[in-house]
């Protein structure tokens, strides 16, 4: 059980989301705007936000901001009725892990949802694991010229011994391309790596993550990308 905040404007839409997570045996807890939402996350810290854009007030995306600015590593999806993948990519730069577009399909948002929690729960077992073994595994992100290190106990990604901020979802997807440098990954596998098979194939999550990713890493230091396009398959990790 995984106690969830839904912040929504629209009643209809907390009320609906809500049976659902809680038929699933989640706790829920509800706002109908941003400064609600900051006030229940402050004091009863949820493992989980679903978080609309358009609140009145302050936006999602401002709770969004508020609560990256502040350290809260909270996983959040956004609900959007916004199409435009401007829009999209803003969440997700922010900090967002997820989005889903309105309207949407309930059984979906839950889905995901779990996909998602599951994600950290995986997360949070192999941090654990490395603790009390006291081993901290340190992997390189390609051949020995890169200055890419990835650390996976302290979810911390290095260039040159400069730490890259990255969300969530950014260190996953660079995690996961780096395991095998050189094997092409379809927006399919890395989706359902990710998020789960409640992953949309023709949902472009995956793009803009990796947008993200590429503009936060920068260019490797012989000026190629450490994620590559394979283009009409999909992403690699670079190698040698």
């Amino acid at each position: 059980m995984a106690h969830i905040l839904v912040v929504d404007d629209e009643p209809r839409i907390r009320e609906v989301v809500s049976a659902y997570l809680a038929r699933e045996g989640h706790l829920v807890s509800e706002a109908a705007d941003g400064d609600r939402a900051l006030e229940v996350a402050r004091v009863d810290p949820p493992d989980l936000i679903v978080l609309d854009v358009m609140l009145p007030g302050r936006s999602g995306f401002d709770v969004l901001r508020a609560l990256r600015t502040h350290g809260v590593e909270v996983p959040v999806i956004l609900l959007t009725a916004r199409d435009e993948v401007v829009d999209r990519v803003a969440g997700l730069e922010i900090g967002a892990d997820d989005y889903v577009t309105k309207p949407f399909e309930p059984r979906e948002l839950v889905a995901r949802i779990g996909a998602l929690l599951r994600r950290v729960a995986r997360t949070g077992v192999a941090q654990s694991a490395s603790l009390a073994d006291e081993v901290t595994p340190v992997r390189a992100a390609g051949p020995a010229f890169f200055d890419l290190t990835i650390d996976d106990a302290a979810r911390e990604v290095r260039r040159a011994g400069t730490a890259i901020p990255l969300t969530r979802t950014e260190f996953d997807l660079l995690a996961a391309l780096c395991e095998q440098p050189g094997r092409v990954w379809t927006r399919e596998q890395i989706g359902a790596r990710l998020f789960g098979e409640a992953f949309d194939a023709f949902d472009r999550t995956i793009d803009s993550h990796v947008k993200n990713l590429r503009h936060k890493l920068g260019p490797r230091s012989d000026g190629g990308a450490y994620v590559e396009t394979v283009r009409g398959v999909g992403y690699r990790a670079a190698r040698p």
